[in-house]
């Protein structure tokens, strides 16, 4: 329980198999998965952000211009660019330039090496807090969740970012005890701000447990008190200051006035160099109290100097750019979504929904382990409010604490009714680490209480004869479900739903994101006319372009629509019926002619057209 405890060498060399093992597994895996809508867009701007490296090693100056810029990185503006960035040069790297991968795996490397960090990290975290068991429970089972898989799999942010949230909150543990942790935490922060919008929320939910450990720290010092309290009245001051200037000048005022030279910069400068400096000061008189305080201090400085820094596009229009981006997700347009036999158009969402989703994607012998380690500490903590239940419980440290938080955090986020409900479970990965160390914790205690029992039988039983098969048994049900189901990751269902004939039944979404057209594509390139149109449903024109580029799709096909189309592959979604009642209507003919079917489900459906 020790906060802030490095790994030790052991654990060091486990976790970098970890990482191995996950790298390996997913590039051995990926060329059966299909292209979802957001990667092929992913693919297209890595490429034109590449070309720009290129023009800036030839030209830098020409490069450097805004015209430039805006030019090869105006494409897909609404997303940070970090990931892109890796994309493309992996892209460039590795099938442009040498020829040893094809396109999609190229693109896609980058997002492996980030998603086998997951595991090595859960390891890491889960082991020293809780112990090596728990931790590696947390870390084997995690990619075994069908779901979580087909993510890591792809050339998008969402498993990135998962793993960048894990990442910062692992190096803000770290730092408890370690004042290098604490600058790295700083640095992590700004390339998690660098993957994806998420990350704008970690120092909300890493601010608390920062100031809970300086105040506890400061007590019976006067003088460390009061530096911890002036620390805080210079933030305090600066967000009312802010507050002022944005209720004078406006939204639109705020922004225009927002450049280099202003008081919106002056602020900022005040609060980065004020902080650090009453910080100094600070660790003079007490340095467990400056110690706790440091992750929040570099985190304000490297975060928004990392975002600028590695978006050329914020380059010559950091604050009108800026702003576009944070409005963009602030008021992110709604996708339709079928949940429970209701078709989801707009707000307000049901409170329940990510609860339900979660229960019904995560296999059930690794969700209920999830809901019994969370429930396990929470009921702890509450036990250990009060005087006279504290002695019947062991408290939760810190470290539970930031680890049980962390587990809801991202959940509570998207839960709200007015959050966009869309992409299945991609929107709370970053909370699924966490619950899987709680899921550890939960199983380790229940094997360390059937070794009590047994050991009256066989008294030098240890507890890695019994961890061994309860942990075969938990996972083997997830790793049956996980090859069952794949490549097609989004029509996963748990047995609470009753598989994927029982999520139908129940009105749960099919699939989404159009990767499950991979099926199909071999009927479709033995049945299409030379030359034909054929109608992907769902798939866009970027993703239709690299299944051919990737040798998936005939080439000589085009894409087309419902009444211009020879071949017709219908996606299923409830809210796009109509597209599949058009294609009866154009082609003369409601008998699909092939299909993907699983388990007698229909997830796209193909009809040729009457000759």
């Amino acid at each position: 329980m020790t906060a802030g405890r490095a790994a030790t060498r052991d654990e060091r060399w486990l976790a970098l198999g970890l990482w191995v093992l996950a790298f390996v597994a997913l590039w051995a895996t990926e060329a059966a998965v299909g292209f979802t809508r957001d990667e092929s867009v992913y693919f297209y701007a890595g490429e034109s952000y590449a070309r720009w490296f290129q023009q800036l090693f030839r030209e830098p100056a020409r490069a450097l211009t805004d015209s430039a810029i805006v030019r090869a990185w105006d494409y897909n503006h609404e997303h940070p660019v970090l990931m892109k960035v890796l994309f493309g040069l992996s892209h460039l790297l590795f099938h442009e330039t040498l020829g040893w991968m094809r396109s999609a795996a190229a693109f896609r490397l980058p997002a492996f090496a980030m998603a086998a960090l997951v595991p090595a990290l859960t390891f890491l975290l889960g082991s020293a807090v809780y112990g090596r068991t728990a931790g590696l429970f947390a870390a084997l089972s995690f990619l075994l969740v069908p779901r979580q898989y087909f993510n890591a799999e792809l050339a998008c942010f969402d498993m990135p970012v998962a793993a960048m949230w894990l990442l910062v909150v692992y190096a803000f543990w770290r730092a408890l005890e370690d004042r290098r942790w604490g600058v790295l935490c700083g640095v992590f922060f700004g390339l998690a701000l660098c993957t994806k919008h998420n990350a704008l929320f970690l120092p909300f939910f890493l601010g608390p447990f920062a100031l809970w450990r300086a105040w506890t720290a400061s007590e019976g010092q006067p003088a460390a008190r009061t530096g911890l309290l002036r620390v805080l009245g210079l933030v305090a001051a600066v967000v009312v200051l802010y507050g002022l200037l944005w209720v004078s000048l406006g939204p639109v005022g705020f922004q225009r006035k927002f450049f280099l030279l202003s008081p919106h910069t002056l602020l900022f400068v005040v609060l980065a160099v004020g902080s650090l400096g009453m910080m100094h000061k600070l660790n003079e008189v007490s340095a467990p109290t400056a110690l706790a305080l440091l992750p929040m201090a570099t985190m304000v400085v490297c975060g928004p100097a990392a975002f600028y820094l590695h978006w050329p596009y914020l380059w010559h229009e950091p604050v009108e750019r800026a702003a576009w981006y944070l409005n963009f997700h602030a008021t992110h347009n709604h996708y339709a979504w079928f949940y429970l036999g209701k078709l989801l158009r707009e707000p307000p969402f049901p409170l329940d929904y990510v609860l339900v989703k979660t229960a019904l994607t995560v296999p059930t012998s690794l969700f209920v382990p999830m809901v019994t380690g969370w429930l396990a500490l929470v009921g702890r903590a509450v036990l250990s409010l009060f005087e006279r239940t504290r002695a019947l419980v062991r408290v939760p440290s810190l470290a539970e604490g930031l680890i049980g938080f962390q587990a809801v955090a991202s959940i509570l986020i998207i839960s709200h009714p007015n959050v966009p409900h869309f992409g299945g479970v991609k929107h709370w990965l970053p909370a699924m680490p966490f619950l899987g160390i709680l899921a550890g914790v939960a199983v380790t205690r229940g094997c360390e209480a059937l070794v009590e029992r047994l050991r009256a039988r066989w008294p030098g039983l240890s507890l890695a004869a019994v961890a061994a098969p309860v942990f075969a048994l938990l996972m083997l049900p997830a790793l049956l479900a996980l090859v069952r189901v794949f490549p097609y990751g989004t029509s996963f269902y748990s047995e609470l739903a009753g598989g994927v004939p029982g999520a139908a039944s129940l009105g749960m979404q099919r699939q989404f994101w159009s990767s499950n057209v991979t099926a199909v594509l071999p009927w479709i390139n033995e049945h299409a006319p030379r030359n034909g149109r054929v109608f992907l449903h769902e798939v866009n024109g970027l993703s239709f372009r690299d299944y051919q580029r990737n040798g998936m799709l005939r080439g000589d096909l085009q894409p087309g629509g419902p009444f211009d189309s020879d071949v017709a592959a219908y996606q299923y979604h409830q809210e796009f019926r109509e597209h599949e009642f058009q294609v009866w209507q154009s082609y003369g003919t409601k008998t699909p002619a092939t299909g993907l079917y699983l388990d007698e489900t229909p997830q796209v459906v193909v009809y040729q057209r009457r000759r």
